[in-house]
């Protein structure tokens, strides 16, 4: 396997794991009670795994494509997390603005909580992704 191809996998695997943790704790303490609470008529009675598993999968490609970038050695870890930041806000937007134009009784307050998430967890995924593997570089590279 070519270093650009291990790289940008590892980078994968670390970041899915990060934002699993993080997203989990979000649904559980923000996310699940402000929607049970704004738009409960609108959520189904269960979660449809097959949906999550196939988001969590592609969104986290675009976390580590636009934000991490874990083969462009010259981004700043600023750079990164700006490229991150846009990345939540312009997907959560697609989503959140979407519901509040199509869905009946879709708040304002779960769209901008929504975007303003997006934002966060993107940057703070990249962020976590990005120095663990910068750490990781290190120790390789003094062994």
């Amino acid at each position: 396997m070519n270093t650009r191809l291990r790289n940008w996998l590892t980078a994968y695997v670390v970041g899915a794991v990060i934002f699993a943790v993080l997203d989990v704790a979000w649904i559980l303490t923000v996310a699940s009670p402000l929607y049970k609470n704004q738009i409960g008529h609108l959520l189904a009675p269960s979660t449809n795994l097959a949906g999550a598993v196939l988001f969590y999968l592609i969104f986290v490609a675009g976390v580590v494509h636009y934000g991490v970038r874990p083969n462009d050695p010259d981004a700043t870890l600023r750079q990164r997390v700006t490229g991150a930041a846009l990345f939540g806000v312009f997907t959560y937007a697609t989503w959140a603005l979407t519901g509040f134009a199509v869905l009946k009784d879709f708040t304002a307050v779960v769209v901008i909580t929504d975007i303003l998430w997006g934002a966060a967890a993107c940057s703070i995924v990249t962020w976590l992704t990005a120095t663990v593997l910068k750490s990781r570089l290190r120790k390789r590279s003094t062994a």
